[in-house]
Parts: structure tokens; sequence; C-alpha cells
């Protein structure tokens, strides 16, 4: 098929928004709890990114039957549509946690301690892991934030750094099930994790950790060491903590990239889904994936999944699928034939509000125009500094979703510029 940059564009935009459409977390959980209503509750409590959009499903679904509880969520992430709700909103640091996490785990330890003894609603996104946190005694924010600068510095995959997370923490790997004192709980989750896991997501507060003991990365260092060794063991699998959790995985990355791929065939264009997640350092993630469109067939190609930054000591500006997409574009300089996106479905793609960029064949010569060395800001972590000057960040706010990254690019012939 043939057809010109602007329109590839916006082919891409329409698609991603179809993607973040279909992952809602208030949709999500206003579905699930219509599909299979919700008997009396004593308790709400939302935990994550997606937080706000999630308990608005369930004001949605239950009306009068909303009971009091806490939302938790990422500073400037508060919906004013719970105002008026008996839901009590804290915002909290993220990616780095803060004090306010502390208190948030604080004060969520207080909800359950003092609510009636009924059935709890524990709604899960991805964020939850910084945004929700109690450590032990003699260890503060100080300590909670080198940790979290560490982690995002090591390069780490998800899975690794919520293993360190869980150890030192009274909350993660289970830990926050020992609070529940036999009530049963519904939790519904978004995940933003490869595979789905539970036990991955927001550090599994309220499932078993079944990597629990096992050895750490040999990056993690002593002064790490030293806090989990102060941490009391996680719950095993067969405690009787978890016998009344009941939980469901109510949207993910794949449902994300099958409503952007039926957005593509809807406009007639053939779909490739790579199945491989994505994973590894973002720069070679972009390489990589530049590489195989410039051979590949014409058509939207879909990948999800979460890369990795190794950040210099005195990182610029942007994140992940900000570095990703200026590697891809680096490699796909002066090609007319290709666009591609990549973007985080909770809208926010490292600190600068930014969710990502769509990039092309002109994005490092419009950069370079402005004064801008596309490798050398690679180099130093600052993609979005370059993409800000190639005009090509995407903004979206936050989406009320968050199910990883998402990377579609879309390929015409050769010429249809």
């Amino acid at each position: 098929m043939r057809m010109d940059g602007p329109a590839r564009r916006a082919l891409l935009l329409d698609a991603y928004a179809a993607a973040l459409e279909a992952v809602d977390g208030r949709a999500a959980v206003r579905r699930t709890l219509q599909e299979r209503p919700q008997g009396p509750l004593a308790l709400l409590l939302a935990v994550g990114k997606a937080a706000p959009a999630m308990a608005l499903g369930a004001r949605d679904a239950l009306g009068g039957g909303l009971p009091p509880g806490l939302v938790v969520t990422r500073h400037g992430y508060a919906d004013p549509g719970l105002s008026g709700t008996r839901l009590e909103t804290l915002e909290a640091g993220h990616p780095l946690p803060d004090g306010d996490s502390l208190e948030a785990g604080r004060r969520l330890l207080e909800y359950l301690g003092s609510a009636p003894r009924g059935a709890v609603l524990f709604l899960l996104s991805g964020g939850a892991s910084a945004l929700l946190e109690a450590l032990p005694a003699g260890t503060g924010p100080d300590a909670l934030r080198r940790l979290n600068e560490w982690l995002l510095a090591s390069g780490l995959d998800i899975a690794a750094m919520n293993r360190v997370r869980k150890a030192v923490s009274l909350l993660k790997g289970g830990r926050l099930a020992t609070h529940l004192d036999g009530r049963p709980v519904r939790q519904l989750v978004v995940s933003d994790v490869p595979g789905d896991d539970p036990a991955v997501i927001g550090s599994g507060p309220l499932v078993p950790d079944p990597n629990a003991g096992a050895p750490w990365p040999e990056a993690v260092p002593a002064w790490v060491r030293e806090m989990a060794a102060r941490v009391p063991p996680a719950p095993a699998p067969d405690d009787p903590c978890f016998d009344r959790v009941e939980t469901r995985i109510v949207a993910r990355n794949l449902d994300a990239l099958e409503a952007a791929a039926r957005r593509a065939e809807a406009a007639g264009w053939a779909v490739h889904r790579h199945e491989r997640s994505l994973s590894g350092d973002a720069v070679e993630a972009g390489r990589r994936i530049a590489e195989g469109l410039k051979g590949g067939p014409a058509g939207l190609h879909l990948w999800g999944g979460e890369t990795t930054v190794v950040l210099p000591e005195s990182p610029g500006r942007g994140g992940r699928c900000q570095a990703l997409a200026l590697a891809a574009a680096v490699e796909l300089a002066g090609r007319d034939d290709v666009h591609l996106l990549a973007a985080g479905t909770d809208g926010s793609d490292g600190p600068d509000g930014d969710a990502g960029a769509l990039v092309d064949g002109g994005t490092v010569e419009r950069g370079e125009r402005e004064g801008f060395a596309a490798v050398e800001r690679l180099q130093g972590a600052d993609a979005g500094t370059f993409l800000e000057a190639s005009g090509d960040l995407v903004q979206t706010g936050p989406t009320g979703t968050n199910v990883m990254d998402v990377v579609l690019a879309v390929k015409s012939d050769r010429g249809a510029d």
C-alpha cells in the first residue's frame, strides 16, 4: 500500500489511541464488575498509576454500593471525578518513591486495621512498587530514595528490580496479605509486566512470591542486602493469608496491541505481529527493530514490552521509549517509507511528561538542523532533548492505564512521498 508521511503519522497515532482505549482502567474495571457483580464491600483500595481510573470504574459499576477507601497514585495523576466519594486520594513519588510513598503505606495499613470485617476490593496497576511502601524500623525516605535511584540506573529488567524491592519491603512479595485478617479480597489488576504474572505486578503485595529466597543478581550492592536482612521472610505460598484472595487480570499489553492491529486492518493494512517481547537495552532494541523494518514487508508492525536504559551519572531528558525511537531514527535516516511510534501506555516515558516519540527518516536531519547530534544525545541518555528539537515527541497526559510500552511502525512502498 502507498501512503504519504502525514497519513502514516495519522495512522500510527490512531492505532496508538485505539490501543489505549482497549486497556482503559476505568472501562476494564467497570466491565469486570458488571459481568460478575460484586457483593457488599467494606473497603476499596486502589494503588498504581491507573488507580484513579480503576476506582472510577468501580464507582460506575457499584453506584451507591461504593465503600470508603484509599486511592494511591502518582503525583499529578489524581482525578477530580473521585471528589464527593468516600475515597481518599493520596499522591506519591514515581518513578522514584518519596516520603509520600511511605505515608501512603502507613495510611493503607490504617485503613485495613480500622475497616469493618468485610470484603475488600483491591485495584492494582503498574507503578505501585514506587507509590506504596513500608520499610523496617530505622529505614526512612533517604534510604528508599537511594535504593530506587540505584535500581533505575542498574539496567535490571522489571522482574529483577521488583525482586529487590520485595526483599526490603514490609508490603511487597505477599506481605500485605498478612494484614488482611481473614477478609475476602477481590483483586483486579492492570498488568504492566511480560507474562502478566500477579507476583510481579506492583511487586505482588497480595500473592505469594515464588522467588522468595532465590539468589539475587550479583550487581546488588552490600548496603541493599543489609536492608533486606532486617525484613521478615515473605509468607509461604501455602500461608492461610492467601486463602481468600481472588485475582483477575483485567487489561494487558496484548489487549492494547490487538486493538491497534484491528484499527490498522480496518484501514486496509496488512498487520505483522512480532511475538518477541521487547526487553533489554532500549538503544539496541531500536536499532534491531529498524534493521528489521528495512527489509521487512509493508504494513503495520507491532511490538510490546519494556526495555531498559542504563543511566549515566548526569542523565538528560527522556525515557526508554524516546531512546528506542531515536536509535531507530538514526538507522532509518533518509528513508521515505517508514514511520515508527514508541510510547508508554501510561502516557509517561521518563520524568518530563512525554509519552514517547513518533519518528521517521527525516528525524535526524531535523534535529541536526537545530544543532543537536543524535548519537551524542543517545550516549548521554538525552534522547528527549533531540526529539523535542526535531518535533517528534508525543504527549498524552495520564491515560488511565499502564500495560508497558508499545512500538508501532508503518511501512509503505518506497517512493510514497
